[in-house]
């Protein structure tokens, strides 16, 4: 009997020789969804294997909190080092020192960001090589992901980010806006609110491999098969990501550009090039990760006083004034009379709003509670 790693192989070889077109797409989602069933069932079971190994439960802290995610010996634990400022994750020169996560606090822009080092993900962590089944739990619990690569390997990024894709995190995509709701009986019912590619053949195709014979789905956006899938299998999760590239330091000014052209063209989005031994764009490096969280600040003002303009409340956008109370206290949320805005998102200062008024980077907010 072959290999669930060979089942998975020959799926993906049909597929890619199978032409797309409107009368194989049946055939083809049918095929994805069973490789995604198969490659589902088969990462569940490795993490369920992992056990709650010493070291791979950390609390999280701060106000979020970004993963490095890399091959052994790329260089996260002295970046870790770097951005924290402490010696915090221990560094040599072979593979696997770090063999537990390591978590560090760094502050940066009024904001307590939490920096987790993890062992060193290979090909085909997702389905529980090396020490991918314990680390997957983290990453994918994670609010920002760091993908490090060094000059020498920049190839690593396409398998990192193939074992994050296999492993069921979405990186730099929104959730798609699909409702799948099972019903006793009537069939598949589709329902759809602006322009969509699927099918409603397609669709059933698709839920049939998942045993789904009756169900009402509604589609509220262009989808393609995979993100239906992804809505069907349901465990997806969905984190933002950039890629760093470390030790820069160690090629010349030539090598370097060509690297950041060549990651650029293929993903998109131009790199950070660091060398977390030198301390080379480190700055530059905790601000794109301030930035990739999308934090804002609220400066918050007591009734009658001054503002605090020292030490701003760090929340993620984008935020209400009932996300500010519920992160100060659910006292303030449930006693909520009314709150007082200056700043960008308000129409005057001192604008009277209410809980779901949605605020701005730099406001200030006075939030008025029933005794």
């Amino acid at each position: 009997m072959s290999s669930l790693e060979e089942q998975i192989r020959e799926i993906e070889d049909e597929i890619r020789k199978t032409p797309y077109n409107k009368a194989t797409s049946k055939h083809i989602g049918r095929l994805k969804a069973k490789v995604a069933k198969i490659r589902d069932e088969a990462v569940t079971r490795a993490m369920a294997s992992a056990g709650g190994g010493e070291g791979y439960s950390v609390r999280k802290s701060g106000d979020a909190t970004v993963v490095l995610v890399g091959f052994p010996s790329v260089g996260k634990s002295t970046l870790l080092n770097s951005l924290t400022g402490e010696n915090l994750s221990e560094t040599a020169s072979y593979a696997f020192t770090t063999v537990s996560v390591i978590p560090g606090l760094m502050e940066h822009r009024g904001a307590k960001i939490q920096i987790l080092d993890i062992p060193g993900l290979i090909a085909g962590a997702a389905m529980g090589k090396g020490r991918g089944k314990e680390v997957i739990a983290v990453v994918r619990s994670a609010d920002l992901i760091l993908i490090l690569v060094d000059v020498f390997n920049q190839q690593h990024t396409d398998v990192l980010l193939r074992e994050l894709h296999d492993a069921g995190i979405r990186i730099n995509r929104e959730r798609p806006d699909i409702t799948i709701k099972k019903t006793g009986n009537g069939g598949i019912r589709l329902n759809t609110v602006g322009a969509v590619d699927l099918d409603i053949e397609e669709i059933r195709s698709i839920l049939a491999e998942n045993k789904i014979m009756n169900a009402e789905v509604l589609i509220r956006e262009g989808v393609t098969q995979d993100d239906f899938i992804d809505a069907m299998i349901g465990n997806r999760v969905y984190v933002p990501a950039f890629i760093a590239v470390n030790k820069v330091d160690l090629v010349d000014e030539r090598m370097r550009q060509e690297i950041e052209e060549n990651l650029t063209e293929r993903f998109g989005e131009p790199p950070i090039m660091v060398s977390a031994q030198s301390g080379y764009n480190i700055e530059e490096l905790r601000d794109a990760i301030f930035d990739s969280l999308r934090f804002m600040r609220v400066y918050l003002k007591p009734v009658g006083g001054p503002a605090d303009l020292d030490e701003p409340l760090i929340i993620r956008s984008p935020a209400t004034v009932e996300d500010v109370c519920n992160r100060l206290h659910r006292d303030f949320a449930d006693k909520f009379r009314y709150a007082k805005v200056w700043g960008r998102s308000a129409k005057h200062d001192a604008q009277r709003v209410g809980l779901n008024h949605r605020l701005a980077d730099g406001d200030i907010l006075t939030i008025v509670t029933r005794r």
